[in-house]
């Protein structure tokens, strides 16, 4: 027998018990679904068993790290009815692209496609292997077992990102007759995934799944097409230059020729940021340019690199940010748990706002305000500024987007853009890189560089940055006249040597411990890249340092 302590009280358990029968007995105590345990601190699947006596703490799916092991379960078993559907050939050639909202798309490569007849069926197989409650069991092959087995099952991708580990050993997933690997953790078997839809979408699939927020609830699809387009050219942009997985960019590494990629990646983006100002510079009366989107989008460069871009259209833009007129830190809003919500817009000074833009428009001199934040007041002293015929402001803040914060100012004086870093680069098929993960990276990177901050501090901020971002920002993306992906193909290869010492410094038992013990293991995946190739005005220097702008 083992002595195991759950929520201070203690009971004896037949060794070798798996972890999966004692959640059980405490689910009745959580709204949502147990996804996993931590015992003395660690996190173990509920398909492990009881060895020693421990301390044990239950995650939920309404935990990131219970949400996510959902989604990747659901994910294999979509894999395996396509595979009992269609053949193992057809599983082997589904890419899980990106999300949309609540949805994952999922691309069909080498030729393979599935009609909306063929899905359906995918779909009924996938209740069925439910209601079967098919086991998921991991086993620890080694390394060249593994790619064997990869690919004899035609998984090219897993065999060239496994050709850069340096583990001997490789965990496979098995689900009835189905192997795959992947990275993170999964639920015990087939009957814990009880909420998903699945149809047909472009030229694709949506498999679509609960949110962390209602893991118990499926939620109605959102068309996102402007998101869409977005991400299918980026991912277009990949194809061509043959990088679609970590292990291409790695074999172009190792290839030498990761100089070269840089700088077409790079030229990629300067011709979107041209074709930006084009359309800008082409519109009758555009006089204020909002630029939005979410943290560590890579704003401001962008901002920058726009604005060389208006001149040559004979342009003369002028940056503002949003951020000068916030409200005097005593009179910001609280949120729920009564802290300063200085993310909301009621932050921000919105009359006075619409009143310096208005009058801008009409030709009046307006002196602009700047926001100390040393002191948390707003404060004036500038130059005035006038609109002349040729002059154009360039605005930028998290509520650009949202109509609230400029009703005043006519439709077609404004030209909207939203940027996000969306990452379209996958581990491997079956195993996308969330583009929160890029971003947070990025913050990570950034906040040391510039504030000080802490790996650990930037870890316990995030939760709250994208409540934000969810409420503020992605409900208005689709108003953009334009998007900007800032996400490089290249970037998290330079942003590793920076972020893992930062990762590495928080300890076993520290708030972010688990967070950061997660993105090390994803950062493994990745030959390092010197950010001595960047260009100076590269949009990865806002976040590495070295840039030509003022970031």
């Amino acid at each position: 027998m083992v002595t195991i302590k759950i929520n201070g009280k203690e009971r004896l358990y037949e060794d070798g018990i798996k972890y999966e029968i004692i959640a059980e007995e405490h689910q009745n105590e959580y709204v949502s679904q147990i996804a996993l345990v931590t015992v003395n601190g660690k996190i173990r699947e509920l398909m492990k068993r009881v060895d020693r006596d421990c301390e044990l703490e239950f995650i939920t799916c309404s935990d990131q790290i219970g949400h996510k092991t959902y989604v990747r379960t659901a994910i294999m078993l979509m894999l395996k009815a396509i595979k009992d559907v269609a053949g193992m050939e057809a599983a082997a050639n589904v890419k899980v692209e990106f999300a949309i909202g609540a949805g994952y798309y999922c691309a069909f490569r080498n030729g393979l496609y599935l009609d909306e007849k063929t899905i359906e069926r995918v779909k009924e197989r996938m209740g069925e292997l439910v209601d079967m409650d098919l086991l998921v069991t991991k086993k620890a092959y080694p390394a060249d077992e593994a790619v064997a087995l990869f690919k004899e099952n035609g998984m090219m991708d897993k065999v060239s990102l496994f050709r850069y580990r340096r583990s001997s050993n490789i965990n496979v997933y098995c689900m009835g007759d189905y192997y795959d690997y992947f990275y993170g953790y999964m639920m015990p078997s087939t009957g814990y995934i009880k909420n998903f839809d699945l149809f047909a979408y472009e030229d694709g699939i949506i498999l679509l799944l609960p949110e962390k927020e209602d893991p118990e609830t499926l939620p109605e699809f959102v068309p996102r097409k402007k998101l869409f387009q977005t991400l299918m050219t980026t991912g277009e942009w990949g194809k061509d230059i043959g990088i679609d997985t970590v292990g291409d960019l790695n074999d172009q590494i190792c290839q030498g020729s990761i100089s070269e990629m840089i700088h077409v990646q790079e030229a990629l983006q300067e011709r979107r940021i041209s074709e930006i100002a084009r359309d800008i510079a082409r519109r009758e009366g555009v006089k204020f340019v909002m630029i939005a989107g979410p943290s560590s989008s890579g704003k401001t460069t962008f901002s920058h690199r726009l604005s060389v871009q208006l001149r040559t259209y004979g342009l003369r833009p002028h940056p503002i940010g949003l951020d000068n007129y916030y409200l005097d830190h005593d009179k910001t809003p609280l949120d729920d748990a009564g802290n300063p919500d200085f993310e909301c817009l009621e932050a921000l000074d919105v009359e006075q706002f619409n009143k310096d833009m208005t009058d801008l428009l009409a030709g009046k001199a307006v002196q602009l305000p700047t926001f100390n934040f040393k002191t948390g007041k707003r404060e004036y002293g500038g130059k005035e500024t006038v609109l002349g015929k040729g002059d154009i402001l360039v605005i930028e803040g998290i509520h650009g987007l949202n109509e609230k914060m400029s009703y005043s100012l006519p439709a077609e004086s404004k030209y909207k853009i939203y940027i996000s870093a969306l990452t379209t680069l996958n581990v491997d098929e079956h195993n996308r890189i969330p583009t929160t993960d890029n971003r947070l990276l990025r913050r990570m990177v950034r906040d040391a560089r510039t504030r000080g901050t802490s790996a650990q501090r930037t870890i316990a901020m995030w939760s709250s940055v994208r409540r934000g971002e969810e409420k503020y920002i992605f409900p208005f993306q689709e108003e953009a006249d334009a998007m900007f992906n800032s996400a490089m193909l290249y970037e998290l290869a330079v942003l590793k040597q920076y972020a893992e010492p930062l990762l590495f410094s928080i300890k076993k038992g520290e708030p972010g411990y688990y967070e950061a013990k997660r993105l090390l293991k994803f950062l493994e995946y990745f030959l390092g890249v010197s950010s001595e190739e960047l260009p100076k005005n590269s949009l990865c220097r806002e976040f590495v340092g070295g840039s030509c702008f003022d970031v």
